[in-house]
């Protein structure tokens, strides 16, 4: 559901009963909470019973909790600051169990990311990245490790792939001011997302450039300047995100695009390996 869940809310308050109130104040109040609560947990916090919490969840047009609990989810990873993360992780996860409740929600996420994600669109992004004349790619703050990597390995199958440095905003806009419709900008940001990312996913489409955006929903603020949406599930475990499952899908459209160029590849990797030896790059195992 893409219309904003609070506006909603508040829209229908009038409507509601008085139970109904009590959840949609709560919500309000403390949806950061809420968002991850049972329906039975949600009823005995604010004193109505699960069967309230359902009813309302369907009222505001969902066919039941589990979905209402996504999308309020979805808002909430947007808003959350780093100090409200922290608070949340702590009721979310056991301190002596932090290695396995964080790999086993890394695990969760890849396998929700490879049940959602559209591998025809998937398909047609690798299209787009052989085709195109320039690539540029947009991560930043927490992104920008994902930006690296998918600029470091295409730059050893292409040769027109540009990584956006951060410096500055104005700096950023000097970088891609020569975009055209000929090329392709790669944008990717997760909650909370990068208001200079979505300026410069701006100014792509003003020049009708093909966008490529690497996120978390469909509700996501990039979804509205992209021609092709890649959704990655993603989790705020803590201060730290959680980006195992988009550094999957990454390394994925670098494996399909080699694939796509596997003779300019192999070339290019034996030129590399001869300068690599050459210059002594890697450590030389002894056997």
């Amino acid at each position: 559901m893409t219309y904003d869940l609070e506006a909603r809310i508040i829209e229908l308050m009038p409507e509601f009963s008085k139970g109904q109130k009590k959840i949609a104040q709560f919500i309000l109040e403390h949806g950061e909470k809420a968002a991850y609560m049972t329906a039975l947990a949600l009823g005995n916090s604010v004193g109505v019973s699960e069967s309230t919490v359902v009813r309302f969840a369907e009222r505001l047009g969902f066919e039941g909790y589990p979905e209402f609990q996504r999308a309020l989810q979805e808002l909430m990873k947007s808003k959350l600051t780093s100090v409200q993360r922290v608070e949340l992780s702590a009721s979310r996860i056991n301190e002596k169990e932090v290695l396995k409740s964080v790999l086993l929600s890394d695990m969760d996420k890849i396998k929700q990311t490879l049940e959602q994600i559209d591998e025809n669109i998937f398909n047609q992004v690798v299209d787009e990245i052989v085709n195109a004349k320039r690539i540029y790619i947009i991560g930043i703050r927490s992104s920008a490790a994902l930006a690296d990597f998918l600029g470091f390995y295409l730059n050893m199958i292409l040769d027109n792939v540009k990584v956006i440095t951060t410096s500055g905003i104005s700096d950023i806009f000097e970088q891609v001011f020569r975009i055209t419709s000929d090329d392709l900008i790669i944008g990717i940001s997760f909650p909370r997302y990068s208001k200079r990312t979505l300026k410069v996913l701006q100014y792509a489409k003003k020049q009708s450039a093909k966008i490529v955006s690497l996120t978390d929903s469909k509700i996501s603020p990039l979804c509205k300047y992209s021609d092709y949406v890649l959704i990655c599930r993603s989790d705020m475990v803590s201060f730290a995100d959680s980006l195992v499952a988009p550094l999957s899908v990454i390394n994925a459209l670098i494996v399909a695009t080699g694939l796509r160029k596997k003779e300019e590849v192999a070339k290019t990797l034996e030129k590399l390996e001869e300068i690599w030896d050459e210059f002594q790059v890697y450590e030389k195992e002894n056997r």
